[in-house]
């Protein structure tokens, strides 16, 4: 079951099989017995990805849930926040300020075994419901995730990198072309309206705000990037546009799935973040 659903996740068998640290003959057999218990086709290729078959949506959509429950059931109440905390992180925010935030929280939670993974927001949320993680640090709003506990713990400004880091004043008047995040990140959807209202226009998009400040630190064309982001690469504060003062910044979010969000080592995990924070 745990095979079927990181295949429908990831869409091959050579992901599925690096995520479970199993080799990709033993998914294979591992759907085939599925396929041959249920004595239904689970699973379709579709070029060189793997598509599930209407069966196999209804199987995974049925345990899911179930498995999350599982996962929950081995998670010691009374442990009084002590144990194995996963997490998964937004990857421009373990790449920037996250390490340094949570190595001062571990500090703090020295009974607690911290484990850390890094994903896009949307790979986070998908594996916080699956039971996978426990809880997440990611970015976005939390309008689309009734079905999770989502906390907003910090906003942090967006900035221009001006191209080259060549100086440049915001426009009184047109549009600010830039190069900043794709659609699928958390982060673009959350602020998207505001980029409009300030005319800014996206003129490239990139999977990773690292590679929007590259480039332009290249001189490839302005960089729509967080704070974090262009502090931990060292570009001069005193050339960066702060659109945080204009109003545009990235919410960054505590986010854990309901059943698991009283536990003690979510709950002093969640304290412990919003006071490092808060203290910058």
């Amino acid at each position: 079951m745990e095979t079927l659903l990181a295949l429908s996740r990831t869409g091959t068998m050579l992901e599925a099989a690096t995520e479970l640290r199993i080799s990709q003959s033993a998914v294979s057999k591992r759907i085939a017995a599925l396929e041959k218990y249920y004595d239904r086709q689970l699973i379709q290729k579709k070029g060189r990805r793997v598509e599930l078959t209407q069966y196999g949506r209804r199987l995974v959509d049925k345990i899911s849930p179930i498995l999350s429950e599982l996962r929950d059931m081995f998670i010691d109440e009374g442990s009084a926040g002590k144990g194995e905390l996963i997490i998964g992180v937004s990857d421009a925010i373990l790449s920037s300020w996250g390490p340094r935030v949570f190595h001062a929280i571990k500090d703090e939670m020295p009974d607690v075994t911290f484990i850390f993974h890094t994903h896009r927001t949307p790979v986070v949320l998908d594996r916080i419901r699956s039971g996978e993680f426990m809880v997440g640090v990611c970015t976005g709003s939390d309008a689309l995730d009734t079905d999770l506990q989502s906390e907003v713990v910090t906003e942090e400004p967006m900035v221009i990198i001006p191209s080259s880091l060549e100086p440049i004043r915001f426009p009184s008047r047109g549009e600010l072309p830039v190069i900043t995040i794709e659609d699928y990140s958390g982060a673009w959807r959350s602020f998207r309206d505001e980029v409009v209202r300030l005319r800014i226009r996206r003129v490239v998009a990139l999977e990773s705000f690292f590679s929007v400040a590259q480039m332009a630190i290249a001189g490839f064309g302005h960089g729509m990037v967080p704070s974090g982001v262009a502090d931990t690469l060292k570009v001069p504060e005193e050339i960066l546009i702060n659109l945080g003062e204009k109003g545009l910044s990235r919410p960054v979010r505590f986010v854990a799935r309901k059943s698991t969000y009283s536990l003690p080592i979510v709950s002093n995990f969640y304290s412990a973040l919003v006071t490092q924070l808060a203290e910058g």
